[in-house]
Formats: structure tokens, sequence, C-alpha cells
């Protein structure tokens, strides 16, 4: 805490403070509780599936995140501070300073007052989706408790003694969650983090519970960006008490696959994050420049995230046939090529374009050089509003460009179940009002994509001619 002046005082006036904590607390947690029904964002699995491989999610995060929300205070003594804020449906703690004991997932924040308040202590996950209960659920709680100093009584609540110490803060977050699917990572845990620990330059001690071995080797070259230290795994660390100046727990979030300039007091941006990206995994194109057509060297290169769950591009043969046709380099990417991630950032980053069904997959635009295009290929069900909610409103602050095809009728499998005058094709709307489950079971689960390549070819000859120039060089 920079500046931060010392209490001379810490009696009555800290037992008031710590008297106003619960009510605090309470009205941050309310603030969570808003129903969000209106909108949904389309990306995941269906709520009842929060480890969905590619995809997941259920109630619409945006909403909530477009509310700059903020509840702020801060609970002061001479050798402490809970800082209790919200941003954006997510809320953080900073505790000065602290004893974590990892196995019990209990900080430790002692106060110089002798003055112990009734309820003393706070719960809290330390994942960013605050508002999906269910999702939340599957996130180890974690206790901030206050301390007295030790005064050898034997009412002493003071914390147990330091076994290890650290010079630098910690950051205690969540591997948990919606951890196996892509976008979700990203949008609920890696730009999260950035936000959070990005400010220390690498002095920063994260901790995570819910650790799993294979997520935090699938993302260590950003962890390893983040911090110069392993991550600590809280859930096995013996009886460990660790100490440390300072620490954070949960972490700062504005909005889905994205940041919010004004929100981020170290003026991050998207911009910022991507070069951070590029660095983590030594990428070495920043921008795409279009490719001359005349020159009859390089071909603008085309990545196609292919699915093998719900929203397949069953005809995927002929759609890459047809984008190699135009004049495209198509580099077709299934679930294997896209899990390998220290290979595959540098697939996406060679590449102009990045197409895809919507889906998770997508999400992998984060890799692609400035100036290049994400197409997002709809599926039918007027789904073009939370389609590009997900990933078309992301695409212009990382100085990217956005296309989208929209399947009709005809490019859908449902013609196999539904006859062509049932609502799912003369009244779509009037499924959507039957709930978010009819929607995913049906649009979003239920289909797959067959494209009319004819129609499709059209619509790859115009990206071929905004990709690439007539100029020689």
């Amino acid at each position: 805490m920079r500046g931060r002046p010392k209490s001379k005082k810490h009696g009555s006036g800290a037992a008031a403070l710590w008297l106003l904590l619960p009510l605090l607390v309470l009205i941050v947690l309310k603030t969570n509780l808003h129903p969000q029904v209106a909108r949904y964002s389309i990306v995941g699995s269906s709520p009842s599936a929060a480890s969905g491989d590619e995809m997941a999610g259920g109630v619409d995060a945006t909403k909530g995140y477009n509310q700059p929300n903020q509840i702020a205070t801060t609970i002061r003594e001479e050798d402490s501070s809970v800082k209790i804020s919200e941003q954006i449906k997510n809320i953080s703690y900073l505790t000065i300073p602290r004893q974590i004991h990892g196995k019990s997932a209990t900080v430790y924040v002692v106060s110089a007052s002798t003055y112990r308040p009734e309820n003393s202590t706070i719960k809290l996950r330390p994942y960013a989706r605050k508002w999906e209960d269910q999702v939340m659920l599957l996130v180890r709680e974690v206790t901030l408790r206050r301390s007295s100093p030790p005064t050898g009584g034997a009412d002493d609540d003071a914390p147990p003694e330091c076994s290890v110490r650290h010079d630098v803060p910690a950051v205690i977050f969540s591997t948990g969650g919606y951890n196996r699917n892509f976008f979700h990572v990203m949008t609920d845990v890696i730009i999260p983090l950035y936000l959070t620990a990005r400010q220390y330059d690498g002095r920063v001690q994260l901790l995570a519970t819910d650790y799993e071995p294979k997520w935090i080797a699938k993302y260590k070259s950003i962890l390893a960006t983040l911090s110069a230290y392993p991550v600590i795994d809280m859930d096995s660390d013996e009886d460990a008490v660790r100490c440390f100046p300072s620490a954070r727990v949960g972490l700062e979030s504005h909005k889905e696959l994205g940041i919010v300039p004004g929100l981020s007091r170290n003026g991050y941006t998207m911009t910022s994050f991507r070069e951070f990206i590029r660095s983590a995994y030594s990428l070495q194109r920043p921008r795409a420049a279009p490719v001359s057509r005349s020159s009859g060297g390089r071909k603008p290169r085309l990545v196609l995230i292919l699915r093998r769950n719900s929203r397949q591009l069953k005809n995927e043969a002929d759609a890459i046939a047809a984008a190699t046709e135009v004049g495209f380099d198509v580099v077709p990417a299934g679930p294997d090529d896209v899990s390998d991630l220290e290979r595959f950032t540098a697939v996406v980053n060679s590449c102009d374009v990045l197409m895809g069904v919507h889906g998770a997959g997508l999400a992998n635009m984060l890799f692609l050089p400035d100036n290049a295009t994400v197409v997002q290929i709809i599926p039918w069900g007027d789904l073009k509003w939370p389609c590009r909610q997900s990933f078309g409103e992301p695409v212009a602050p990382m100085g990217l460009r956005y296309l989208e095809y929209e399947a009709t009728a005809d490019e859908t499998t449902l013609n196999e179940t539904y006859p062509r005058d049932h609502a799912v094709f003369t009244d779509p709307i009037s499924v959507h009002r039957q709930g978010f489950d009819t929607v995913w079971n049906i649009f979003i689960n239920g289909q797959h994509i067959i494209l009319d390549i004819k129609r499709f070819r059209g619509f790859v000859e115009q990206l071929y001619r905004a990709t690439t120039t007539e100029n020689v060089g």
C-alpha cells in the first residue's frame, strides 16, 4: 500500500470498523445475487456440465460485466489492512501482512488490536465467475480470518507460527471451474491473472487451489512469465504456514475475453495483454500485412478450427478444398492440434485468418498477429447476437478484424430432426423463449453445419480479396 498512513489509534476505532465488516461483505455479496436471465452467453457447456471439453458456460457474463459497479472500503490498523472491493461482479481481498495455511485454505490477517469481533472471518472462492453459482461450487473456499496479536492467554486466537517466509507478495487463485475450456481459461483465469499479477514484474508468488498438474503444465509459459517462482499447490502444502508481506485473494476481472482499460489501475489493455502473450510464447509475428495476389509468393494462411462434438462442419473437406482453390494456404486444426498449446500458438501466429464454427476454439484469436481476421461461422437458430457478444465484440480491442458467416436453414442438420414448418425454422425466437436449456439442447448442442459450398466459396472469395492486395511486395 503506497503511502499508507499509519494509524496511531486502534482501540475503539478498530472495533467499530471490524463490526462494520459483516455488513460491508453483505453489501458486496448481495450485488452478485442480481438475476441474470435476460441474456446469455452460448460459449459453454450446459449449466450442468462445468468441465466441458471445448465449450462451457451458461448465463450471460456480459450483462454483469457491462456495468462498472464498484464497492470498496478499506479497514486499516497499525500493521494490517483488509481491502474489500468488487469490480464487475468480482470480489478480491488485499491483506497486509498475512500468514497462509494452505492445507486449511486459511489466510490469517493479524491485527494490532486485541479487540476480537464476533464475526471476524470472510469466506470466498477465488474464481472470477461469481454469478454462476453452479460452477462456483466446484471451486475450493478460502477463509480470511482476522486474528489478534499473541497474548499468551487461554483465549489467544493468534495465527500459527510461520514455517516458511517469503519476501514477495502472494496471489491466490483457482484452477478449478471451467478449467478444460480454453475460452473460460482465458476469460476466468489467465486474463484476470494478468490484471492482478503482472504489476509485480515476476516478483510474486502464485498459489493455486483446486490444483491440477496438467493445467499448470499446459499453461506453464504464461505462468512463468507472470512469476519467477513455481506455482504452489495450496491443497497439498502439508502443514506449512507461509508468511508473505502481502497477499491478494482472488483475481481482478472485467469482461469476457477482454479488459476494460478504465478499470485497470495499471493501464492494461488487450493490446498489452497480447504483447504479453507473444512474449510468453516467443511469437515472432506482431502484425499481419496484406499478401500480394500478383507476386506469386506466399499465400495468405487460414487456420480452420475443426470441432469433433457438437457444431461440426460435416463437409469440412469440401470447405477446405474451396478455400484452397480460392488461394488460401489452409491449416486444418482439430482438437489434438489445438491442445498442444506450445506448438499451436506459433501456428496461429503464422496465419492471417482464423476461422471456425462458434465455440471455445475461436479464443485462439489471442495468438493472431495484429490486423489478422477472425471469421465466426454462426449456427442456425437466430444466434447472431449472442455469438457476436462472445467472439465478435472482443476482436477490435485486440487489433483484429471480424467477419461472420451465418448458416441458413439449409445448412443445418436440424433438417434431419425437425420438419421445415417447425418453429425451429419458422420462429427460432419462440424456441429461445422456452429458456436456455431448450436453446442449448436444440441450437447449441443439437446441430452440425453442412455448408452450402457454392455460398461458402463466394464468402471465401470476398475474404481473400480483403486479406490480399494487388500490389507487388
